[in-house]
């Protein structure tokens, strides 16, 4: 799991969330990641992907402003997510929130069956179990 550091009190949440659902889950092994913002888990992500692990949650906040860095940085992060699970095969789940206002990061960081992070982290999980019901009718 990699998480972004700016927006903390929002993405405090959003990890909580993700750990709370992977321990339910029985995940094991979990290696939780800092990174400064949004713009650095797609590298985080590529790391983890070519160590082995099975999935990637990887969570952040970006909040729109009054300039056009939100749409560059959304967008930017959004991109390399996918590219990293493209180029790699291994899930990275995109836990980020890209809102228009701290009310509505807050909501979706909340402790609960919505907080986004448990989503991210059970779709990491869903995709990682998928690709090995696939992967496993190669042989």
């Amino acid at each position: 799991m990699v998480t972004s550091t700016f927006n903390a009190d929002i993405t405090d949440g959003l990890r909580r969330g993700a750990l709370e659902y992977l321990t339910e889950a029985g995940a094991t092994g979990v290696t939780v990641l800092d990174v400064p913002g949004a713009f650095e888990l797609p590298l985080l992500a590529q790391a983890c992907a070519e160590e082995g692990h099975d999935a990637i949650v990887c969570l952040g906040a970006v909040i729109e402003g009054d300039t056009d860095h939100y749409e560059h940085v959304a967008s930017r992060t959004s991109e390399g997510l996918m590219r990293v699970q493209l180029d790699t095969g291994v899930p990275v789940a995109f836990g980020v929130l890209t809102v228009r206002s701290v009310d509505q990061a807050i909501v979706r960081a909340a402790p609960g069956s919505g907080n986004k992070g448990r989503e991210a982290a059970a779709a990491a999980i869903g995709a990682a179990m998928a690709l090995r019901t696939i992967r496993s009718r190669k042989g």
